[in-house]
Formats: C-alpha cells, sequence, structure tokens
C-alpha cells in the first residue's frame, strides 16, 4: 500500500505541477474555460500558480494532508467550470466528447487524492 500512495503522490504531484506551469507559460489555452465576468489572467495565473504549489506540497511529508484536501477543495470548486463547458456549443477543452469525459475523470481525480490523503 505504501508504495501505490508514494506511486500517487508522485503522480499527482508532477501532474499538478505541470498543470500550474502551462497556466502560466500557456494562458491563452485556459481563457476559455474562464467564465468572461472573471479577470481571466488573473484568474488563470491565480490558479496555476495554486496548483503548482500544491502539487510541490504533495513531495513533501509536513504538507502532503494541507495539499491533498486544498487540491480536493480546487477540484470541487473548479468542477461547475467543466461542467459548463459540456454546455457549450464549443467546449473550451475541444470537444463534446472530451469534456464529457472530463467531469468523471474529475471525480476520479478526487477520488485519487482523497485516497493519497486518508493513506498519509
Amino acid at each position: 500500500m505504501e508504495n501505490l500512495v508514494l506511486i500517487l503522490k508522485i503522480i499527482y504531484g508532477c501532474f499538478f505541477c505541470f498543470a500550474g506551469i502551462m497556466h502560466i507559460i500557456k494562458p491563452n489555452f485556459f481563457k476559455n474555460f474562464i467564465p468572461n465576468f472573471f479577470p481571466k489572467l488573473f484568474v488563470n495565473y491565480f490558479i496555476g500558480f495554486i496548483e503548482f504549489f500544491l502539487g510541490v506540497g504533495l513531495f513533501f511529508d509536513k504538507y502532503i494532508e494541507f495539499s491533498a484536501i486544498s487540491i480536493i477543495i480546487l477540484l470541487i470548486l473548479l468542477l461547475p467550470i467543466h461542467i459548463w463547458d459540456v454546455t457549450k456549443k464549443r467546449p473550451a477543452i475541444g470537444s463534446k466528447k472530451i469534456a464529457i469525459v472530463r467531469i468523471p475523470f474529475q471525480f476520479l481525480l478526487i477520488y485519487g487524492i482523497y485516497f493519497i490523503y486518508i493513506n498519509s
């Protein structure tokens, strides 16, 4: 079990660090995910920094629980944006199929990070 949790920490840590970096270096990719009533560039960079630092936190025992709970909260807060994307004629993710698949994938991400949390 310890090995599985370690592997998941590494995968999730790398995934969230990568996602955070992508928010910073490719902000145009993410702008259509952000509703127009938000300041798009600020929200994009803010989410990117949060994702990056929470991903880094998964690599340090002292911060794993905080990072895991924070990632769960972040994923739940971002879920409405993914649901909204499914309802759009042209989803920001690229296609309707990918937008639909992304919803259960979000729950899988939440379960995985919860698994890390309860086993850390």
